[in-house]
């Protein structure tokens, strides 16, 4: 059954529930998701749904990228993304589209999105480790350490926690819960906070 659908985060405010308690909400606008192409287990080794959804201007599509439209006679969209499912529940073609009637208010569905990238940070920003001595002529304020070994194998362990990139990587969250569906708006509230920059790409899917 596809139960899952592509969307935007626009970003977080608050909304007022049935007793009057205001409750943090982030916003997600999920546009129609149209169907390109339709894989199946005997052909392609597993179920799926490729999608395309999203505006692009024609000169900013590369040619691989609008053959997979054209060859499917579908209007050019700016993703291309698949849907994994275990089995249809109905018979798709190109053309179909995926909308928010998948969804109801109170369901829960699990997001997965990439987190805000925060660049280059050392290892207590990104680690949590303590920082040395603040004393006057003190040296190690707020380096990771000694990180090497012995003369054997004389080397830096893999998986050595040492500063580099913080964030930008996938992250799902499980379990949260559809506040609200605005139909005319293409807009889905999501109680609580979403993983990702305002605009990123966000996945949903109803558990």
């Amino acid at each position: 059954m596809v139960n899952a659908i592509y969307g935007k985060k626009l970003g977080c405010t608050q909304i007022f529930n049935e007793k009057g308690n205001a409750l943090y909400v982030t916003a997600i606008e999920a546009e129609q998701c149209v169907v390109i192409q339709v894989k199946d287990e005997k052909k392609d080794g597993y179920n799926a749904l490729k999608i395309g959804f999203g505006r692009i201007k024609d000169r900013k599509a590369t040619k691989p990228h609008k053959g997979e439209f054209t060859k499917n006679k579908v209007d050019l969209k700016r993703y291309l993304r698949e849907i994994r499912v275990d089995e249809f529940d109905r018979e798709y073609k190109p053309g179909d589209s995926l909308d928010l009637k998948i969804f109801k208010i109170g369901d829960k569905v699990k997001i997965t999105g990439n987190n805000k990238g925060k660049g280059f940070a050392g290892v207590i920003k990104r680690h949590g480790f303590h920082r040395g001595k603040m004393s006057h002529g003190s040296h190690s304020h707020r380096i990771p350490g000694s990180v090497g070994m012995c003369s054997t194998p004389s080397r830096i362990a893999k998986g050595k926690k040492m500063p580099g990139r913080i964030g930008n990587k996938k992250v799902t969250i499980s379990g949260s819960e559809i506040v609200d569906i605005i139909e005319e708006e293409n807009l889905i509230l999501i109680k609580g906070s979403v993983p990702g920059a305002r605009g990123s790409l966000i996945f949903l899917r109803k558990i």
